[in-house]
């Protein structure tokens, strides 16, 4: 890694001196100058300052002054003001201008070093945040869908070829992974994306008021049916209706279902009009529609319907690579709307967030970001300012070693066991490719009892693999 470039400006050549063996030998790159005009054509190259030790008098000029300039051509620099006067006008002046820290001689040099390694460490995380912003806005086609994986940028192609068929598409992946946002990028880049976008979740809804809304009823059709009402079918009309875990319906209203997608046309409740429509549908569900199928509780008829092109989400723990994004993407969106802002994850709680299992997926990480936002407000995310289960897991889910410490904090017994578990079921399914029942004589299970390990845990090989046996 290359090391960081230190300018050091003091006119005390033995002080200087000191200061440039201290930093040189921690590793760093240090040029040193004995006054402003020197150090103004040090800055002029191409390589950048990564941070300055800047005396506040210097024989030639005034070194907050000279901060304005070192700014002006490196704007990303740290600034640590040195000076034998201070006070706190002065260290207030200098914070304002953008110093990251006021020293006053004499100071002891292990305290200065330590403010320096951390100046320097701030440049770093800054400069990382202002990639992965610069990476969101470069690498992401797709409005709110964030990732660079080889999981996300499948979905995305896929997107982007099926936009403007009028096919149905069926969405599949864990609860939490976005499925909605896939089905809205859909219709925003369609030939329909100048009609509506009406959702509707079939599970949240009880299957005695389902029917109304999605194909609407005449006044006096049941009690309570005081006056007519438009169904989310007719309200899509010239646009998509997305239909939200589609598992969850009734056999009844599979079967309506199936004749609006076959005939484009449907009765209100307790009508005889038949209403002609103009809708595509995408579909959605966390479930296992084919196995459903199977165990006769979804019509074989309505899943090819509906299954016409297939769209998988990876899980969050299968796409590890994007975390650093969406956590940029939920800080730089919870800072704006709460007024508070988090510099950034320190290399610690990233290790241990990459490492988590996520079960809750995006919509996991999005709640964690919004509780450190307002719980912490600002600074850097440390590992102890994670909640316990995220740094339990982490402590186990890079090794399959039955050898592990206890931390001082303790750890989630429960969450733990299930990562150990995890990981071991995830580097026998790699090892075999896959193959369930390879992996199964691996671990020494009954492939049953891996299979449905497997199915709780809603394990999934990259892009969903049609040879997953």
């Amino acid at each position: 890694m290359k090391s960081s470039r230190i300018l050091i400006i003091e006119d005390e050549s033995s002080l200087r001196t000191a200061l440039f063996r201290m930093l040189d030998r921690k590793g760093y790159n240090v040029i040193t100058a004995n006054r402003i005009e020197e150090a103004k054509i040090v800055i002029q190259g191409d390589t950048p300052v990564d941070l300055a030790l800047i005396d506040l008098n210097l024989p030639d000029g005034d070194g907050l002054e000279f901060m304005d300039t070192l700014k002006a051509v490196h704007p990303q620099a740290e600034v640590i003001i040195l000076t034998g006067h201070g006070s706190i006008e002065t260290a207030v002046k200098a914070t304002q201008k953008g110093a990251f820290h006021f020293v006053t001689k004499p100071f002891n040099i292990d305290e200065l070093m330590s403010v320096v390694d951390k100046a320097v460490s701030h440049k770093k995380l800054t400069q990382e945040n202002q990639q992965l912003k610069s990476a969101l806005k470069t690498k992401h086609k797709f409005d709110q869908i964030i990732g660079s994986s080889e999981g996300i940028r499948h979905v995305l192609d896929m997107i982007e070829r099926v936009a403007d068929s009028e096919s149905t598409v069926l969405v599949t992946g864990e609860s939490g992974t976005g499925k909605e946002l896939v089905a809205r990028a859909i219709h925003t880049s369609s030939s329909r994306s100048t009609g509506p976008f009406i959702p509707i979740n079939c599970g949240a809804i009880p299957a005695e008021l389902l029917e109304s809304e999605l194909f609407g009823h005449v006044k006096g059709a049941f009690t309570g049916a005081i006056s007519n009402r438009v169904g989310r079918f007719e309200l899509a009309d010239g646009g998509t209706l997305f239909l939200d875990e589609i598992g969850d319906l009734e056999p009844t209203l599979q079967v309506k279902i199936l004749r609006a997608l076959q005939e484009r046309c449907f009765e209100p409740v307790g009508s005889t009009k038949t209403v002609q429509v103009n809708v595509r549908v995408i579909a959605a569900t966390n479930i296992d529609l084919e196995r459903a199928v199977e165990q006769g509780k979804f019509r074989e008829d309505l899943f090819y319907r509906l299954n016409v092109i297939p769209i998988h989400i990876p899980a969050l723990r299968e796409r590890r690579s994007d975390i650093p994004l969406l956590l940029s993407h939920f800080l730089d969106l919870y800072g704006r709307s709460k007024g508070r802002v988090l510099s950034g994850f320190s290399n610690e709680s990233l290790d241990c967030l990459a490492n988590y299992a996520w079960p809750g997926n995006i919509r996991e990480l999005e709640n964690l970001v919004e509780r450190l936002t307002i719980l912490k407000g600002s600074g850097v995310v440390e590992v102890l300012d994670l909640p316990t289960k995220y740094r339990a897991q982490a402590a186990i889910a890079v090794s399959t070693s039955t050898q592990m410490d206890i931390p001082e904090e303790g750890m989630d017994f429960n969450s733990t066991v299930d990562a150990f578990e995890n990981n071991l079921i995830l580097k026998a399914l790699e090892k075999t490719g896959w193959n369930r029942n390879q992996a199964a004589a691996l671990l020494r299970l009954n492939r049953t009892t891996l299979v449905e390990k497997i199915k709780k845990k809603g394990l999934r090989p990259p892009h969903d693999r049609e040879d997953f046996i």
